[in-house]
This record gives C-alpha cells, sequence and structure tokens, in this order.
C-alpha cells in the first residue's frame, strides 16, 4: 500500500467562543493513520463577530443568513492571510461552522459560516455542514470527534475534551462509544466573568470556594443524566436545565464554581469506572478545561489515583478540535467514514461533510 499524505486546514469555533482555531496538519496513511500539528493558532473575533455569534440565536431569519456570509467571509480571509503568511496551499479547509441551533430531535443542526464565502475568500476548496447528514440519519450530529480518536489516538483508553462542554470517547466491546459527559467551560466562564475575568484560572476561584450539597445534588438530577442512549449538549440545555438551576441558589459564585467542578468531576469519574477495562486506564484530555488544575485533583480524587493521565503537548490541548476537523475533511476526500453511527445513534455509518470544490 502507498504512502498518503493530506495536508489540510481545520477550523473550528467552538461553544466557549473566544475566537476561531486554525491548524494546518498533515495527515498521512502508511498502514495507519498518524498526524503532524504544522502550525495553528486561534484568532480572536473582531468586535462585530463576538456581539453576534453568542446571541446568533436569537436574530431574525434576515440577519442570520448575513450573519453567514459575514462569519464565512471571515474565515475565509483569516485562511487566506494565514497561508499568505506561512506560503503554504493546503488541499482543502474543513470547518466546524458555529453552532446556532442543534436540535436532532427535530432533524435540526445549524453551523454558520456560509460555504461559498468561505470557498470564495480563502480560494480554497472548503468541506462543512458536517453534521446534517447524520442527522437525518437519526442520528444526533455529534460528537464528531470520535473518529478520529479511534484512528489517530488509540493509544488512549479515554479521550476526553473540555471545552463548553465536555466530551468523552472509549472502546466498548468492539465499538466506539462517544457522548457529552456535562457542560464545562460555558457554566464555568459565564461565573468567572462575574467576578471580573474571563475564565477562572487553574480553577482557583472554585478552589477557594465551598460545594453547596444541594445545587451538586440537584445538578447531579438534571434530565440529561437519566439518558442512556446516544446523548448531546447544546445551548438549549444550558438554558432549559442549568442555567436556572444555578442561578436560583444565592451564594458566592466560588461556591457555585466549586459546586459546578466537583459535579463534573463525579459525572466524568462515574463515565470512566462504568467503561474501563483496566485497572489503570490512559486518559487524554485535551480542551481549555486540561488547564483546571482543581478539577483534575477532584477526578484524581474520585478515580483514587488509579489512572495515567496521557502526556499531551499544549498544541494538543488546544486544537485537538480543529486538528479532527481536518482530519474529518480528509476522510471526506477519500469517500471514508467519518462519522459513527455507534457514537450517535444513527441507522448507519456516513461520510459526511459538504464539499465546495
Amino acid at each position: 500500500m502507498s504512502t498518503a499524505v493530506y495536508p489540510m486546514i481545520g477550523l473550528m469555533s467552538g461553544t466557549s467562543g473566544d475566537g476561531l482555531d486554525l491548524a494546518y496538519c498533515q495527515y498521512t496513511l502508511d498502514q495507519s493513520w498518524s498526524y503532524e500539528i504544522i502550525k495553528a493558532l486561534t484568532i480572536p473575533f473582531p468586535e462585530y463577530l463576538k456581539g453576534k455569534l453568542p446571541n446568533s440565536h436569537r436574530l431574525s431569519s434576515l440577519d442570520l443568513n448575513l450573519l453567514d456570509v459575514d462569519f464565512g467571509q471571515w474565515m475565509g480571509q483569516q485562511v487566506r492571510l494565514f497561508c499568505q503568511k506561512n506560503q503554504i496551499r493546503p488541499l482543502a479547509v474543513a470547518s466546524h461552522g458555529h453552532t446556532v441551533f442543534h436540535q436532532p430531535s427535530k432533524g435540526l443542526s445549524l453551523q454558520i459560516g456560509n460555504g461559498w464565502a468561505l470557498r470564495t475568500t480563502s480560494n480554497l476548496p472548503v468541506i462543512n455542514d458536517f453534521r446534517m447528514l447524520d442527522i437525518q440519519r437519526g442520528g444526533q450530529g455529534a460528537p464528531l470527534v470520535p473518529i478520529g480518536d479511534r484512528l489517530l489516538f488509540s493509544d488512549s483508553d479515554f479521550c476526553i475534551n473540555l471545552g463548553g462542554i465536555a466530551n468523552i470517547s472509549m472502546e466498548h466491546e468492539g465499538q466506539r462509544v462517544a457522548f457529552d459527559c456535562s457542560p464545562f467551560n460555558l457554566l464555568l466562564n459565564s461565573l468567572a466573568e462575574e467576578l471580573g475575568a474571563s475564565y477562572d484560572d487553574r480553577g482557583n476561584w472554585a478552589r477557594s470556594g465551598k460545594v453547596n450539597a444541594e445545587l451538586l445534588g440537584q445538578l447531579n438530577q438534571v434530565p440529561f443524566y437519566q439518558l442512556t442512549e446516544a446523548k448531546s449538549l447544546g445551548r438549549e440545555d444550558m438554558e432549559r436545565d442549568f442555567l436556572p438551576l444555578i442561578k436560583k441558589f444565592e451564594i458566592s459564585p466560588q461556591d457555585k464554581l466549586a459546586s459546578l467542578v466537583e459535579h463534573y468531576a463525579l459525572q466524568i469519574s462515574d463515565i470512566i469506572h462504568r467503561y474501563k477495562v483496566v485497572e489503570r486506564p490512559r486518559v487524554l484530555i485535551t480542551g481549555g478545561g486540561a488547564y483546571n488544575l482543581f478539577f483534575l485533583e477532584r477526578l484524581d480524587a474520585h478515580l483514587d489515583g488509579k489512572w495515567i493521565h496521557h502526556p499531551a503537548s499544549k498544541e494538543l490541548i488546544e486544537f485537538k478540535e480543529a486538528l479532527v476537523f481536518g482530519f474529518l475533511g480528509a476522510l471526506r476526500i477519500r469517500n471514508e467514514i467519518n462519522c459513527l453511527a455507534s457514537v450517535t445513534g444513527a441507522s448507519e455509518d456516513s461520510c459526511g461533510g459538504v464539499w465546495y470544490s
């Protein structure tokens, strides 16, 4: 079998809303897949996008469509400038886009960042809209990263990403299993903002707080945790189930942070206990939450220290999702499966993504 090489740009605009992650990566297939993150950076959103993207679900249909085009053009400009500066020309750009609505039970998941606008402005082929094919086959359209976990990170027993939402991926009885575990930075960052910062640095505010037993108990009873099938969380769940619950408790932001971190550590450690097949599983943790040292301490406590924290570079921690979206694009180019029904609950595996060539 000859070696195949795919230089790609992956774009990720996550639920935490801090900016656009851009990763220029090379994926090599030689019996098995390997990757290299050649260069990656986070590009802060300009003020006009920073103000509109978090509230895009409240826009009129016309304004939402205008934002879709504006955001696509802006991403295309960033890609073009990046390629000019680094004198590169990848095969294609694979973009997640910014999620506005995620309601798979209604057959809907909308990510804006118009493909034609991105294609024309970047002057590169573009692949986006990775979720809808799976959703139309009865799946959640999420999570999408597990195929990358299986093919790029097979040496980890568990792959956890702590972004706006926490999700986990692992092999179980010969299949890849993955689902959202809990909220994460979406709720932590909103409380940190009450204290004057965009995030809780290393979890120090949470560490200084005290767990409220009643809040913790009610968080653990949120209906999402009773679901046993393929499941995912979206902004709608935050607004319906989590934010009203947190707001009704008249305690300090530090105590709310402490209670949330304990809640997350309990939920995630319970999943690891349930699915582990070795006494000390290897756990890869990426996303901004990987820097929350207080959370890692609480997770360690609930795992009784019986785990191996798989070392990850700063680039991998911060850009794993952009890396995997570039990989999803490479699989789309090869017309190979890039979305697993075993994790989304769809009727069959699929090769998702709309290709603007």
